[in-house]
């Protein structure tokens, strides 16, 4: 194994996504949960670490005991996490944590919702964020409508185009295409985007990621326990985490996101660059994320992603591939749970027509808060 963290992903399993009727978030999750022990080869007792990621739409305190009492196991450690759209990869740093200081060897993460049941209404038992009060008001509330400000503005500033918009998202479906288990497969173009209705200006309909049912399940043990089992290890090699503002209201400017800094941490931990990555697992809520991600991450430079996105280079077969699932935007919208599982299993070599040729190094993104908090994986395939 390469240095890093000196842990690795050695289970992973993704439910069926879509609509899903009658199933609850956490009939979804155990069913992910039972997978990825499964994958792993493991014994459910040998499980003494659980993470679980708060269902968006139906919060529930203690939800990682709830998991291990369903599960039937005792683990020494649990935690919820609750940052919604970083969520998944910061359970990711968790367990790595929670293992490198000896609380426990092997961590369950799983997350996942059932969202289509509640598709226009409220989240139960959950305010978003105690500003909008001050936003609501005045029409600046829910994700579109802050995320179409950082959007604007990148426009404005660079001459990023909506048709570079759209190239990420003709990428995340070509990609999805290409994937058994993804909610939208049906292939678009640039005038397929261009053609789709107005959300808020300049988002169009495939520039915002899906309303999914759906979980996924990591497992996550030592490298040295990893060579005892059947799938291939895939290597933590590096994380960061970054925050600089809670939501947009508070930064300025607002094409200034966390993500360098995450980035930049990871990267130092893993000992590579943006050179070294053969793709990207990039948090897709969006497709002007995934623009900025790219530049921040330094795989362009800042103000270059709209260019940086054309001509196919983030599909198959090009210069680096993004979302090689499909992402929010087509595989479905599980909170960036997907994005882990994806990166495993590219790097397990084990994708059939979407893998991508050679992948030793994989980067995942997570980010919430309004692009103000961001979390990075650097992960990296079997070193044996």
């Amino acid at each position: 194994m390469r240095a890093g963290t000196q842990c690795a992903i050695v289970g992973s399993a993704e439910t069926e996504v879509g609509k899903l009727p009658g199933r609850s978030a956490l009939q979804l999750r155990l069913e992910a949960a039972v997978k990825a022990i499964e994958d792993a080869g493991l014994d459910k007792h040998r499980i003494d670490g659980l993470v679980a990621r708060q269902p968006m739409r139906n919060p529930q305190s203690n939800y990682s005991g709830l998991m291990s009492e369903r599960l039937g196991i005792e683990p020494s450690y649990t935690t919820d996490i609750s940052l919604s759209g970083a969520g998944s990869a910061s359970m990711v740093l968790s367990a790595v944590s929670a293992i490198q200081a000896g609380i426990c060897t092997t961590v369950l993460c799983v997350g996942g919702d059932a969202a289509t049941a509640y598709r226009g209404q409220p989240s139960r038992g959950r305010l978003a964020s105690e500003g909008e009060d001050f936003r609501s008001p005045f029409g600046a509330d829910g994700a579109p409508v802050m995320y179409a400000l950082a959007a604007q503005r990148h426009m404005y500033e660079y001459g990023t185009k909506s048709e570079q918009f759209g190239a990420v998202a003709v990428a995340c479906r070509r990609h999805a295409s290409l994937n058994p288990n993804a909610q939208m497969r049906t292939p678009i173009t640039i005038q397929d985007h261009q053609s789709s209705k107005f959300i808020v200006e300049p988002f169009r309909l495939l520039d915002c990621s899906l309303v999914s049912d759906g979980a996924g399940a990591i497992i996550v043990t030592t490298a040295e326990r990893a060579q005892d089992l059947p799938q291939p290890p895939v290597q933590a090699l590096g994380m960061g985490n970054a925050c600089r503002f809670s939501e947009m209201t508070y930064n300025v400017p607002i094409t200034t996101t966390a993500a360098p800094d995450a980035a930049r941490r990871a990267f130092r931990m893993a000992g590579v660059d943006a050179a070294d990555v053969d793709f990207a697992e990039l948090y897709d809520c969006f497709t002007p994320v995934v623009v900025m991600t790219l530049e921040d991450y330094g795989f362009c430079g800042k103000g270059e992603g709209g260019a940086f996105v054309e001509s196919g280079r983030i599909e198959l077969g090009g210069e680096l591939p993004v979302n090689t699932h499909g992402g929010l935007l087509s595989q479905a919208h599980i909170g960036g749970m997907l994005h882990i599982t994806e990166a495993v299993t590219q790097l397990r070599h084990q994708a059939g027509e979407r893998q991508v040729d050679g992948a030793r190094v994989g980067v995942v993104s997570g980010q919430c808060g309004e692009l103000g908090i961001h979390v990075t994986l650097v992960l990296g395939a079997d070193g044996r």
